[in-house]
């Protein structure tokens, strides 16, 4: 005898689909599985609303970008839009200075006028730095290297090298660019070095070269051009302060490391 509860297995009752819970929204107020357009958010997590409650400093960088830029697209918000182009640069914000024009717009919702937009920004921060570096005319420490270098080579994917001529008081007389290279190596012609020094009449220099890897130590390249730059510029009585190499946010001083 068949049960009465009994059912056939294609015939199994309809459920009724749950309604979405505060559980199914992320801690941002977002639902995880679902596109939400930025005026349907929470009000305090909106960019510009959010702005305005609690300051500058709550955003987050793709957040910041976000208000620049205005929208994002049918499917994407102009946050998640911006946290895909940083996730490409790796979540570094110096790596957008690296980004062309039609490297941004190869991103679905970038066209020209919003990458023109992030490339203006990234560029607006990087002369940012550069006033502050201006400020630098008298060099007393490895981190005032680094101060007035950031700016223009901590950026490069490449090595160059640079010399700053001083004066008797290691003030600022010139800062003069020696070479470019590779990814892991540049060369420099000491003899142009020396000619820059007595051209500007300096007393004493400090040679500077970038490290893209970020690696702070000393390559056996790095040792033996510090040694050679050094002996070279004795015999002109010219004194070699310092050789400093420079990384994102952090230096490597031969001088302050007793090595010259």
């Amino acid at each position: 005898m068949i049960s009465k509860g009994f059912r056939p297995f294609n015939d199994t009752p309809k459920v009724a689909e749950p309604e979405q819970s505060i559980a199914d929204f992320s801690a941002s107020g977002l639902p995880t599985s679902a596109y939400v357009s930025i005026k349907n958010w929470a009000e305090e997590d909106r960019p510009r609303e959010k702005l305005m409650a609690k300051g500058v400093d709550a955003l987050t960088n793709a957040e910041l970008f976000a208000i620049l830029i205005g929208n994002g697209t049918a499917k994407k918000s102009a946050v998640e839009l911006m946290q895909e182009v940083l996730r490409h640069c790796d979540g570094k914000l110096r790596n957008l200075n690296h980004m062309q024009l039609q490297d941004l717009m190869q991103f679905n919702g970038i066209g020209e006028a919003k990458a023109l937009t992030i490339i203006a920004a990234a560029e607006i921060g990087k002369r940012r730095m550069k006033e502050d570096s201006n400020d630098i005319t008298q060099f007393r420490s490895g981190d005032d290297v680094l101060r007035y270098m950031s700016p223009i080579i901590q950026d490069l994917s490449h090595e160059e090298s640079w010399v700053i001529l001083l004066n008797n008081y290691s003030r600022l007389l010139h800062l003069a660019h020696l070479s470019s290279g590779g990814l892991s190596e540049t060369t420099v012609d000491v003899r142009m070095l020396l000619k820059q020094a007595l051209l500007h009449d300096a007393t004493c220099f400090i040679l500077v070269h970038n490290h893209p890897s970020g690696n702070l130590k000393p390559s056996r390249n790095d040792e033996e051009l510090t040694e050679r730059v050094k002996k070279a510029s004795q015999t002109l009585n010219i004194r070699m302060i310092d050789h400093v190499i420079v990384t994102e946010g952090g230096y490597y001083s031969f001088s302050e490391n007793g090595r010259l």
